[in-house]
């Protein structure tokens, strides 16, 4: 690893598995100081951070419900105290808005809770992380938003998950305006098919691998470990004139 984030900090959301288990754990490798959230798994956020320091790494983990919007204040006074004591500063440098719910779910069985759910935890979320780490990231520092591919390629299974991936886009873009002229960048970083608990059922049926694997240019389902490195590029400091992007990580997946 180059450690091009030494001396860096970054919150990680909804790092206890899959997608940001693994953005943290690369994150840590590359020198970060890394802040990773759970709602649930506790035991996953610990594991996490024990696999980090015995890296060699540095990280912690902090419990958040960002489904409840009242969390986030709380979460970044946690956040403040953890960071003073490790660093001496409250100073953040990255934002990885990762966290989500699963999103399964057509028009004929959706409910108002489940649409209050899915976008409270994908859209409304990411905002108000962003508002409230505004008075925190130091300049030039970087936001980095998980999206998806289903955002501008919308699947009928996951018709309100698409909708709020939609949103990220958008707010990637406004923000982006908002905060360049603090040298700050903002992208977003849009899977496709991740080899994550999300999509296990859809990977214990051979037919639908087949076609997966068939309608991507590269063959296969991603890994974690491929969206983590994309994450990396954009917060270091060679991804410093990237920003308003949305990189679909897919493995060129229906083109």
């Amino acid at each position: 690893m180059s450690h091009s984030l030494n001396g860096k900090t970054a919150l990680v959301t909804g790092s206890s598995r899959g997608i940001g288990r693994a953005i943290a754990e690369r994150l840590a490798k590359e020198g970060a100081t890394v802040a990773l959230t759970y709602n649930a798994s506790r035991a996953g956020a610990l594991e996490t951070v024990s696999a980090i320091e015995q890296e060699g790494g540095n990280a912690f983990a902090l419990q958040a419900d960002l489904a409840d919007a009242d969390a986030i204040p709380a979460l970044f006074e946690q956040l403040d105290r953890e960071l003073a004591e490790r660093t001496g500063g409250a100073a953040l440098d990255i934002l990885v808005n990762n966290a989500g719910n699963s999103g399964w779910g057509g028009l004929a069985d959706a409910t108002p809770e489940a649409w209050d759910t899915m976008f409270a935890v994908h859209a409304r979320a990411p905002f108000f992380m962003v508002q409230a780490a505004l008075t925190r990231l130091s300049d030039e520092g970087r936001i980095i938003n998980v999206s998806s591919a289903a955002a501008t390629r919308p699947l009928q299974a996951v018709p309100i998950y698409s909708m709020a991936k939609a949103a990220i886009n958008n707010l990637t873009h406004a923000l982006a305006m908002e905060l360049g002229p603090r040298g700050i960048t903002v992208n977003a970083v849009a899977p496709g098919w991740i080899r994550t608990d999300m999509n296990a059922a859809v990977r214990e049926n051979p037919e639908m691998v087949t076609a997966i694997e068939g309608d991507t240019a590269l063959g296969r389902f991603g890994e974690p470990l491929d969206v983590a490195a994309v994450v990396a590029f954009l917060a270091s400091g060679e991804g410093r004139w990237v920003t308003a992007q949305v990189i679909e990580a897919s493995g060129g997946y229906k083109l």
